[in-house]
């Protein structure tokens, strides 16, 4: 996870594209006198989850919980402590299996080892718990799993997962390792395992796929319709292989890496086919079917069926993966001259360009691509900022100049540009004032010293009256 700075995540908090890790719940934090100012202990765990309901044998699939600590202030180091896991809950209607770690207080009740977490480290597993529905569990049974955590001095505030019975499908994606040193003009592949890990089969499934603007499929497959955006590439797929229970495909994306690439994101997701579930996909824009070989899974454990049914349990139906390629953009800053008398307001410009040759976008944060700060040039005022700007003021009233910061949309192509309008208000007229604008080199996510060759024309400047 990464920490967002003050101003630019106020304003990056409005743009998230990215999707939050879905089924996870951390509680919040009571922490003891020694870590109270200095870190907070967290507990991770699903929010829910649905048991496959048992079958007409009494027998039922098992579901895993995986439960995690964390802490914030990775400076410090945490000892070992201990996770408490209550199924009292859950007891009439599922049995749990205990993990090695984990030594039962009572039938509903076990305390679990947590490894120390050394200075560095900021989380651990914790345990590992398999649920079952019992034999007479009935549908739609729920209750909770609850959770809590201590370790030296920090104590976290309980968590729970809520635990239900149903039947139905439940497709999953593995998650496909992230990728790095790329090289433009070369191909790769996702791989992802496509399993169904619910007590009942889809007949077919939906699968849709996004390729940032820096990739693109090394193949248009004639059961797959495509979409071009700002962006990158989305296509949605129809697939016509059955997926059992307990049945696995494997799932592979050929992707080819374009002049432009950089920091790359490909996301799938897939669940059971419908023709609501598709025209909900499509939504009002424009799909071009592809005209390619079919895009199949490739079959790896079970047998075909054929029964439909909503998916039991979403959370892993989407996944992720980063690409990174060794690749720069320069970006470079122009400045501009304005002129007037007393009370006049004028407006200066500064634009920001991406020299390329690779694009430069925020695809996890939904940050702004580049940001600039600048303060108003002598005998001035700001009067008027573009939407994506803030301002900084100082500590104490008077004790410095205002700090304004303004950023470029998440994106900027290769040879694209964004100029950021300032209005100002001459309040007394010196010849030659100067502003430098320059940007900021800070973001974890984009940090320019990691991609741009040349910091020099970074910088550049506001005169007024000069």
């Amino acid at each position: 996870m990464q920490d967002r700075r003050t101003g630019p995540a106020r304003r990056a908090g409005r743009r998230l594209i990215g999707v939050a890790l879905a089924g996870s719940a951390l509680a919040a934090v009571g922490a003891g006198p020694a870590y109270a100012e200095s870190d907070q202990l967290w507990i991770g765990a699903p929010s829910e989850t649905v048991l496959p309901g048992p079958e007409a044998d009494g027998s039922a699939r098992e579901r895993t919980v995986a439960v995690r600590v964390a802490h914030d202030n990775v400076d410090n180091g945490v000892p070992a402590g201990r996770l408490t896991v209550d199924v009292a809950g859950i007891a009439a209607f599922a049995q749990v299996s205990w993990p090695v770690g984990c030594v039962p207080e009572s039938a509903v009740r076990a305390v679990c080892d947590v490894p120390e977490m050394p200075a560095g480290t900021e989380s651990v597993p914790a345990a590992t718990l398999g649920i079952r529905a019992l034999p007479d569990a009935g549908l739609g049974a729920s209750g909770y799993v609850r959770y809590t955590a201590a370790a030296g001095e920090l104590e976290a505030y309980p968590a729970e997962t809520l635990v239900s019975v149903g039947n139905g499908p439940d497709l999953g994606l593995s998650q496909a390792e992230h990728q790095s040193g790329l090289r433009p003009g070369t191909g790769t592949e996702v791989r992802a395992t496509l399993s169904n890990s619910g007590n009942r089969a889809v007949d077919r499934t939906l699968l849709s796929l996004n390729a940032s603007y820096g990739l693109r499929f090394a193949e248009r497959n004639s059961n797959c319709e495509y979409r071009e955006h700002p962006t990158g590439t989305s296509a949605l797929c129809v697939l016509d292989e059955a997926v059992a229970p307990g049945q696995e495909y494997a799932l592979v994306t050929g992707l080819g890496v374009r002049r432009q690439a950089l920091y790359e994101r490909f996301d799938h997701s897939v669940q059971p086919y419908s023709d609501e579930a598709l025209e909900e996909a499509r939504g009002n824009e424009t799909w071009t079917p592809g005209t390619g070989s079919e895009l199949d899974l490739r079959p790896l454990t079970g047998t075909r069926a054929a029964v439909s049914e909503p998916d039991l349990d979403p959370t892993d139906n989407y996944r992720t993966v980063m690409l990174d390629a060794r690749n720069t953009a320069d970006i470079k800053l122009t400045g501009s001259r304005v002129a007037g008398a007393v009370d006049d307001v004028v407006t200066a410009r500064v634009t920001v360009s991406n020299r390329g040759p690779a694009w430069v976008a925020s695809l996890g944060a939904g940050a702004p691509a580049v940001t600039v700060r600048f303060r108003a040039p002598e005998g001035t005022s700001v009067v008027g900022l573009p939407e994506d700007c803030w301002v900084t003021p100082p500590p104490e009233e008077g004790t410095a100049p205002e700090i304004y910061y303004c950023g470029t949309p998440i994106h900027l192509h290769d040879k694209a540009s964004h100029t950021i309008e300032v209005r100002l208000r001459i309040d007394q007229v010196v010849p030659g004032a100067r502003a430098t604008v320059a940007t900021v080199n800070d973001n974890p996510e984009l940090e320019l010293r990691r991609f741009d060759p040349d910091l020099r024309n970074n910088r550049t400047s506001i005169v007024v009256n000069g």
